[in-house]
């Protein structure tokens, strides 16, 4: 991965503004000491054993059923979902090409409270052979509480009591909680859900790495990739304007040169909060391959979650292109400049094919693949024009290896710039105000 400031419209002075900031938020991050930060050397301290048994899990889980469905709603689901729909393949017909031996779908329950999603779900299993990976710190949450009980029911119906527990997997508290004590009792094969990761920090622990496993998707190359993120070196003298570079050495234009040693997702973190403290306050997610979706899903929760607290923060919101240009691309412009963009540039996608001669003489003949990159290049220019600040995340590839550096990177990216914000990055309060408030409901309609 590289990350491209070239087209951010800042420059060094702005960045070394937040220096003696960013020094502090990468100590207190590095420290060992702060709360939730268990995931800051996973990559390379991970649990040998553990992961060896998730494999093994993952191979029973493909035996037994046609479909896993997991349980879970936020962190619990959505790296998992982010994943399996960026290796995996987009169409249903086509699923599960990524393992040799049988790989069930992967369906996703209590994500919502929607009867109608879970009906017909319901519909959708029911001449299927189906596990549940049911995943919850406490087991008391409204949403995975009320599938776990609509789909444990339909278990039971079709296996029996005795049968169904053998095909429930828990990820859940290592000591306490309803669903730790139900685990317990019934004798559900389980995994911990760390004490020192909060959830929208999990997708390298069994919360996602199970899923994950089971739909056949290397989980040993994305602890590789993790890895290789969490190590990376800092970098001297990053060159803001990057690509630009030799077309400027040939014109003798000064080039702006960011003196900090820097890690890319430092750079990333800093470079958000400089754009913020310059009046943006909306960051728009804009990918050009549709299998990205749900990774853009989770980077919402990661970043809204983790900064958007005492009034601060930057809204995420995020766009699919060429698709949404057609929607939103008039707004983006000429509209109100409260926002900036990162970009998602993906290098070498797994497929191509090549246009037909029916569509005309500037099209024909050429891989699509060059026609969307010419979209990524004809975008920046055009919003560059308009004066939006942009940021560009090339990936090499859609990979199990990439996979694991993007997660690495946009959680260490995430938490130093909640330091920067002066925020705590691993707390929620505002999350609880909702479901008082949904508690107080439901008691209300109770009492009617």
């Amino acid at each position: 991965m590289k990350i491209d400031l070239s087209r951010s419209l800042l420059n060094e002075q702005e960045l070394n503004l937040y220096a003696e900031k960013l020094a502090k938020a990468e100590g207190l991050l590095q420290s060992g000491k702060e709360a939730f930060t268990g995931w800051v050397k996973l990559p390379y301290n991970y649990d040998r054993n553990e992961i060896g048994r998730l494999v093994e899990t993952a191979s029973k889980i493909r035996q037994q059923c046609d479909v896993l469905i997991v349980i879970g709603i936020g962190g619990s689901y959505l790296g998992a979902k982010a994943c399996i729909d960026m290796l995996g393949h987009g169409f249903p017909e086509g699923q599960n090409k990524l393992h040799k031996s049988h790989s069930p779908k992967i369906y996703f329950a209590g994500c919502n409270l929607s009867g109608t999603y879970h009906a017909e779900l319901l519909e959708a299993i029911s001449n299927r052979d189906v596990c549940l990976c049911v995943i919850s710190k406490s087991g008391t949450t409204t949403e995975p509480n009320i599938a776990f009980s609509v789909l444990k029911d339909h278990l039971y119906q079709k296996y029996g009591r005795e049968g169904a527990r053998r095909r429930i997997y828990a990820i859940t508290d290592a000591a306490r909680g309803v669903l730790r004590e139900e685990a317990d009792r019934e004798g559900y094969d389980s995994f911990i859900v760390p004490d020192d990761i909060g959830g929208r920090y999990s997708v390298l622990t069994p919360v996602g790495l199970l899923p994950i496993a089971v739909a056949g998707i290397d989980i040993y190359e994305i602890l590789e990739g993790a890895q290789s993120r969490a190590e990376a070196p800092k970098i001297r003298g990053v060159d803001l304007n990057d690509q630009r570079q030799t077309d400027q050495r040939q014109t003798g234009q000064k080039q702006t040169n960011f003196d900090l040693a820097l890690t890319d997702a430092e750079l990333f973190a800093v470079a958000r909060h400089a754009l913020n403290n310059k009046g943006k306050q909306i960051e728009i997610y804009e990918y050009y391959e549709p299998k990205l979706q749900y990774f853009m899903e989770w980077l919402k929760q990661l970043f809204g979650e983790s900064q958007g607290k005492e009034g601060k923060g930057i809204f995420p919101a995020s766009l699919q292109f060429t698709a949404d240009l057609h929607s939103m691309g008039q707004f983006l412009q000429e509209g109100n400049q409260i926002f900036f963009e990162t970009v998602f540039n993906v290098l070498k996608p797994e497929k191509d094919i090549l246009v037909p001669e029916t569509a005309g003489e500037l099209l024909a003949g050429r891989s699509m693949n060059a026609v969307n990159q010419a979209a990524v290049t004809g975008v920046m220019v055009a919003h560059e024009k308009a004066g939006i600040p942009m940021i560009k995340i090339d990936i090499p590839e859609l990979s199990a290896f990439y996979f694991g550096q993007m997660v690495y990177f946009f959680e260490k990216a995430c938490a130093l710039g909640g330091y920067l914000l002066e925020v705590d990055p691993f707390t929620q309060p505002g999350v609880e105000s909702y479901k008082n408030e949904m508690r107080e409901a439901l008691v209300d309609l109770a009492g009617k």
